[in-house]
């Protein structure tokens, strides 16, 4: 009979005095936890429901009028580009009233970092007809701000092609999406009264 192998022991630590020990000096040692109290099964359950903004009646938002704000999204200008639109204009006859294209400070940023290839884009951001929108937070992450933007205000529509950030604004209640098919603008999830049908 060879010799037994001893089984290797992994990630042994050395053994070390618990702080609750009753060695240690009184002062140096640690408070046991306070004991949990049980819960109470008659009392009222307490929980935290977000507040839902006044504006929304049902599915409609009543905050939704002409003119309307619309986001603009760094992508929904570089497709309407490439589709030959003119921003101002087809939303207008998208919607059929007074729009009013926002840019806020991120998706500006984002833009200037795509650099020379976007000039045009950069060009129809910095047109006076668009409205600047400054962001206070930090970073330049254009998606996360407008989705928090949208979720505090529900007075926006949001420009957008990018299939996340579409999913992620459908999870807010009563905010429209406009995107681009068939070279054309449409708007998605607006109350029939407000918007042009959709194709």
């Amino acid at each position: 009979m060879g010799k037994q192998k001893k089984a290797r022991k992994y990630a042994v630590m050395k053994r070390m005095i618990s702080l609750r020990d009753e060695r240690i000096n009184e002062k140096e040692r640690a408070k046991p936890p306070p004991k949990k109290k049980k819960d109470d099964p008659s009392a009222i359950k307490e929980r935290e429901v977000p507040q839902h903004p006044s504006c929304l009646f049902f599915q409609y938002n009543t905050q939704l009028g002409p003119p309307y704000h619309i986001l603009v999204d760094t992508n929904f200008i570089n497709f309407s580009i490439k589709a030959k639109l003119d921003l101002v204009q087809s939303m207008m006859d998208c919607l059929y009233a007074k729009c009013i294209p926002c840019i806020t400070d991120c998706v500006m940023a984002e833009i200037e970092k795509l650099g020379q290839r976007y000039r045009v884009a950069l060009r129809i951001a910095k047109d006076p007809r668009f409205e600047r929108l400054p962001c206070m937070h930090k970073g330049t992450y254009a998606d996360d701000c407008l989705v928090q933007r949208v979720t505090q205000h529900k007075c926006y529509i949001v420009a957008t092609v990018d299939k996340e950030l579409k999913r992620r604004i459908r999870k807010i209640p009563g905010v429209p999406i406009m995107y681009i098919s068939r070279h054309r603008y449409n708007i998605e999830r607006m109350p029939d009264d407000y918007g042009a049908p959709r194709f």
